[in-house]
């Protein structure tokens, strides 16, 4: 089998690339993926590979790769530790074609689908914790409406621990995902401050999508005057604001709880 040693190898220098411009990712339509949970998670979701690259003396054969499906190419550990981010790895990192995430592609296998939807996150950490909540608590979709970065940048694989390969997530404008929820006859449930009920005295049972904001702006009017019911969590301290997924996750769970799912 082929070793790469060397960072000034082609191939080595096109991932060093891939981890750090969003736009040589959409341009070409390729990410890559860090670590073995990760990328076991993107086979199961049916990713594509342009080249794994393993480091033989930390992998373990933990997953079957199919070496004759995959081109699989062996670096040396003092390779591996310099072009990845984590020790803990598993000794395995590779290049995958991205997948569009639009909206038209999302499948729901129920007539009273549970979305979540996040309005213009920017911090990788919150929408890793999002896709976290959103495989915890599997829900049928997530999508992330006027995204801020792109959905395959390697912060947000990291922090998301290989989930926003194991739900369906898409993204797209608001209108275009207000259209979309409403052309499927989805309630949209907008978690705001302003004019808004307990979301515990609401029915989560139907089709549903919770709409979250940021913690610094909230949600825009759009979403707020186009909401079937704004609602919010009420709190007893003196902040009125939670981080965008624990409040995300408070919401999705009650109507989970609604669903008698737990």
């Amino acid at each position: 089998m082929k070793q790469i040693s060397s960072l000034s190898n082609p191939l080595i220098k096109y991932l060093l690339q891939l981890q750090k411009k969003s736009k040589l990712r959409r341009d070409d339509g390729t990410f890559v993926i860090e670590g073995l949970q990760e990328l076991s998670y993107a086979i199961e979701a049916g990713y594509e590979f342009l080249q794994i690259l393993v480091c033989p003396s930390i992998f373990r054969n933990q997953i079957e790769l199919g070496t004759s499906a995959y081109k699989v190419i062996e670096i040396t550990e003092e390779l591996f530790n310099k072009i990845t981010y984590r020790s803990s790895s598993g000794g395995v990192i590779a290049i995958a074609k991205s997948k569009n995430l639009t909206l038209e592609d999302l499948k729901f296998s129920t007539k009273t689908p549970l979305i979540l939807v996040a309005e213009a996150p920017e911090k990788p950490g919150n929408i890793g914790a999002l896709l976290r909540t959103a495989d915890a608590a599997n829900i049928d979709a997530i999508i992330i409406a006027n995204p801020k970065t792109d959905l395959y940048n390697p912060n947000i694989i990291r922090s998301s621990v290989g989930t926003l390969f194991t739900s369906q997530i898409s993204s797209g404008t608001t209108s275009e995902i207000i259209k979309f929820l409403k052309n499927n006859d989805i309630q949209i449930f907008a978690a705001a401050l302003q004019d808004a009920s307990s979301y515990l005295k609401e029915d989560f049972t139907t089709a549903t999508a919770i709409v979250v904001g940021t913690e610094h702006e909230g949600l825009s009017q759009i979403w707020r005057s186009q909401a079937n019911k704004i609602v919010k969590i009420p709190m007893e301290g003196k902040v009125d604001s939670l981080n965008v997924s624990v409040s995300a996750a408070i919401l999705i769970f009650e109507a989970k709880r609604q669903r008698n799912i737990f």
